[in-house]
């Protein structure tokens, strides 16, 4: 019997990352390339299959071995038909980039936002493995997320569910987000907002050790603030608070049996994780609470494509 693999595709602004994944979770090989993104990123789809018919020569595998394509992408994606409402980062609008990529390679393709496949990879085979109910937390330049409930990711009516990034939590004289709106999550708790809340607090605090520095970055304050400066120590509560808060909001709609952190921010470890889970158990509801436990994710960069192989894996079998 030949023994069939996936390929996983997570389309990001910098950089595309793929892996051929065999059905078991074998990594046979991953790898990257960049993303062109001139011309609205038109050229995406050419170079994913120029390099994947270039790595299946490479690993003697004829594409009758092949179970699909699962692939990623940052924006709003409609999973039914890999339509991709917007990404802004890439330059898609309005793109059928499914069937386009569909087309060009000669393969089933699934494709699903990118915080949704990180989900699904935590779910096959790092953090939050087997898990039925798990809410999965992107904290790097933005926040993201991805939801699975009763061991199914979720989508909802047009592919926006799971987009915890843009939850309000700040109704008024909140920072703009890239959404359009203000207050936003991702305005809040993401490594961007830690820069610039630690920014504002310099203002406040000029003796802060955050002030001699001349580009702050989210670590920077984490490091400060194991070293006791206020200032650092009051960003830091501020952004667990309210991602505690709104993970607790969350939980009594989800109600998760374990929320996985993974992204950037999420290196800081204990220093984030013990305040955090101290905000969501005083607002959570106390028995949504009991069944939740929190873990910070395991898969790193490899999370999207082996969510990717994931997608493929389940829809394969499926048809």
């Amino acid at each position: 019997m030949i023994e069939k693999y996936c390929i996983g595709a997570d389309v990001g602004g910098t950089t595309i990352k793929l892996a051929v994944i065999s059905t078991d979770g074998e990594i046979l090989k991953k790898w990257e390339i960049p993303t062109d993104t001139s011309e609205r990123g038109k050229h995406i789809t050419r170079d994913i299959n120029i390099t994947i018919d270039n790595t299946l020569e490479e690993l003697n595998l004829h594409k009758s071995s092949i179970l699909g394509i699962g692939a990623g992408a940052p924006g709003f994606v409609d999973s039914s038909t890999g339509y991709i409402n917007e990404a802004i980062n890439i330059g898609w609008k309005h793109f059928d980039f499914g069937v386009e990529l569909k087309q060009l390679t000669g393969l089933n393709v699934w494709v699903d936002n990118d915080a949704n496949l990180a989900a699904l990879g935590e779910n096959w085979l790092g953090a939050g493995r087997g898990v039925e109910n798990l809410i999965a937390v992107t904290l790097g330049t933005g926040v993201g997320g991805g939801i699975i409930a009763n061991g199914e990711i979720l989508n909802g009516a047009n592919g926006t569910a799971g987009e915890i990034g843009h939850v309000t939590v700040k109704t008024s004289g909140g920072a703009p987000c890239n959404c359009g709106r203000s207050g936003c999550l991702e305005t809040e708790t993401s490594a961007t907002a830690i820069v610039r809340k630690a920014k504002e607090a310099v203002l406040e605090k000029p003796l802060s050790a955050l002030a001699s520095m001349k580009d702050i970055t989210a670590k920077d304050v984490f490091v400060a603030a194991k070293e006791g400066d206020a200032a650092a120590q009051q960003v830091l509560s501020d952004v667990t608070e309210t991602l505690g808060l709104a993970l607790a909001n969350l939980t009594v709609a989800v109600n998760p049996n374990k929320i996985v952190l993974g992204g950037g921010v999420s290196q800081a470890g204990d220093q984030l994780l013990q305040p955090l889970k101290e905000a969501y158990s005083k607002h959570c509801l106390p028995r949504a609470a009991e069944a939740c436990v929190f873990e910070l994710a395991e898969l790193g960069n490899d999370a999207g494509v082996i969510g990717g192989a994931s997608l493929v894996k389940q829809y394969s079998n499926a048809q």
